[in-house]
């Protein structure tokens, strides 16, 4: 009996390495398992884990503190370096555009944010710390939570370990109302929508447009197709050639002649000065409905979706591989994560890449041959280049940058190194010739392996504490500063979008959930409007808005402390 007492001590009682590590995952089971609980459409999710975490640490449970150290470094640094390699193909292309008032509103909140919480500073007399406690709490952000740390931790040394931990207790504390408070704003600016019950436009997932223009300008007449596209600076793809009754796949060295009905993919914003360069506009069908049949259009040609997997293919320029020349195809598209780009001769390929190509039968299954078209090799992860680039990110995060003004140089520390080489590995691996591709169901599970035992940790270090300061000590205050920071600069900012800009409710609720990294309030929004606006814009902003809190966080804290 003696024997097994000590065991189960062994196991669940004695701080080890052994017990810190059972309490971590079963701390992180609970939470999971509550983490399913819905309060009507609510639900804190995997956040749980975290309450489960302070619950632990406020009825006793100890854990050997250096082991619970790394295992919340190591979660954080593969939940945000792999959401770097994650959004990076498509952090870029979301700058563009349309992209560019939705992050410009994004940016907007956050500055509103960051501006509310140095007034409250002064005004309430809470530390800077703790304001950016409360404010990732607030915002439902706990990577930006985990940057502050990190960089308190570096400014303060071992004997700041309570004020670390107080963060923690603000993230906590206002983390439920950080969520409840962005659907009460969204449900406020539902209520007061202009466009209400009017028919509104969906925002736009694609970043081509397909139109239909007969040839008509005698400038282009015996031109070839590669004479033409030196003519004029925009951007275009010519995917078919009706001739009369024959239907052509054009090459670049296939001649233009009067009358052609040229199949053109563009740019959207470029149509005006296409249709002025080609000849009118033929408006026989709309080629841009979700639904149509290519292969019932083209009786003679067959529309098949082909996978970049040849890892020779990876980071070479589309025009390079002269796959129109050489096998008589079209690629009318590109999907990049989730992006659909234009597929110009100078754009770089990736693995992953999902080509849209036009041709014969026989022709496509070649160039499936050479490009690869193989899901199961995407299956095996690329950790050559994970490791690589997480090694550089934590090596990044580490480099003291000097900032006028301040009395020390500041780090991006393991929040923020890493996201920015996940963000450039992500976005330029290709480019010399990385294959930092990693299937959506890899990125997930280091995603949510990271963040769950970082939570974990984060609750078993920080619950000491957690109901005095509630009872006892600015619980109560810090509950109602992070309601303010959350609903305030989200209603400014929404109204601002709605009769400023005026866009739509869904477009408006998808960018201030992006902004507030507010997946749940984002599931809320989806539900009272049937546009997908919401999702799309939502994960335009998300990108951006992460990594802008976390590295501002830091630079603000390192100001004030």
């Amino acid at each position: 009996m003696d024997t097994i007492n000590t065991w189960l001590r062994d196991v669940f009682v004695t701080p080890s390495v052994l017990q810190t590590l059972v309490m971590l995952t079963l701390v992180s089971a609970i939470g999971l398992v509550l983490g399913k609980l819905r309060v009507g459409k609510l639900s804190l999710g995997i956040t749980f884990v975290f309450f489960v975490g302070i619950l632990g640490a406020h009825f006793g449970v100890r854990v050997n503190e250096s082991m619970n150290s790394f295992a919340q470094t190591l979660g954080l640094t593969l939940f945000v370096y792999a959401l770097g390699v994650e959004v990076g193909p498509s952090f870029f292309p979301s700058l563009k555009k349309q992209g560019i008032l939705y992050n410009g509103l994004g940016l907007l909140l956050i500055t509103l944010a960051l501006i509310l919480i140095v007034i409250l500073h002064f005004v309430c007399d809470v530390s800077m710390p703790n304001m950016l406690g409360i404010m990732s709490g607030a915002v439902t952000n706990t990577p930006m939570l985990a940057a502050v740390q990190s960089t308190l931790q570096d400014i303060l040394g071992s004997g700041g370990a309570r004020q670390v931990a107080d963060l923690a207790l603000a993230c906590a504390l206002t983390y439920p109302l950080g969520v409840v408070g962005v659907i009460l704003a969204i449900v406020f600016l539902h209520y007061i929508d202009p466009n209400k019950g009017k028919d509104t436009p969906q925002a736009e997932t694609k970043t081509t447009y397909i139109t239909e223009l007969e040839l008509t300008n005698p400038a282009l007449f015996g031109r070839s197709v590669l004479e033409a596209v030196g003519l004029i600076e925009k951007k275009f793809i010519i995917s078919r050639i009706w001739r009369g009754s024959n239907l052509i796949i054009p090459s670049s060295q296939t001649i233009l002649q009067q009358g052609d009905h040229l199949l053109v993919l563009i740019h959207k914003d470029d149509l005006r000065i296409l249709e002025a360069f080609f000849g009118h506009r033929a408006e026989s069908r709309d080629w841009n409905k979700p639904d149509i049949d290519w292969d019932a259009i083209d009786a003679q040609l067959v529309s098949k979706r082909i996978i970049i997997t040849n890892s020779k293919v990876n980071g070479v320029k589309l025009g390079a591989l002269r796959l129109r020349n050489e096998y008589g195809i079209n690629i009318t598209r590109i999907d990049r994560a989730g992006i659909e780009i234009l597929a110009t001769p100078d754009l770089r390929l990736q693995l992953g890449d999902r080509l849209t190509v036009v041709g014969e039968l026989q022709q496509l299954t070649k160039v499936a041959s050479y490009l690869g078209d193989s899901i199961n090799t995407l299956d095996k992860p690329k950790l050559v280049s994970f490791f690589a680039g997480l090694t550089l990110g934590c090596i990044i995060g580490s480099i003291p940058i000097a900032i006028p003004g301040l009395s020390m140089p500041i780090k991006l520390g393991l929040a923020g190194g890493p996201i920015i080489m996940g963000i450039l590995m992500g976005a330029f691996g290709a480019r010399f010739r990385l294959a930092t591709y990693m299937s959506n169901s890899a990125t997930q599970l280091l995603k949510q392996f990271g963040i769950i035992i970082y939570l974990a940790g984060l609750g078993l270090a920080s619950g000491e504490h957690f109901f005095e300061t509630i009872i006892h000590g600015d619980g109560v205050l810090w509950i109602g500063l992070g309601f303010l920071i959350t609903v305030l600069p989200t209603i400014l900012v929404g109204l601002l979008s709605l009769f400023g800009y005026r866009k739509t409710h869904a477009e408006t609720v998808g960018v201030l959930c992006g902004a507030m990294a507010n997946s749940m309030a984002l599931e809320y929004a989806m539900s009272i409007n049937e546009s997908r606006s919401s999702s799309v814009a939502y994960a335009i902003v998300y990108p951006v808005a992460m990594f802008v809190r976390i590295i501002s966080a830091q630079i603000l804290l390192s100001f004030f402390v």
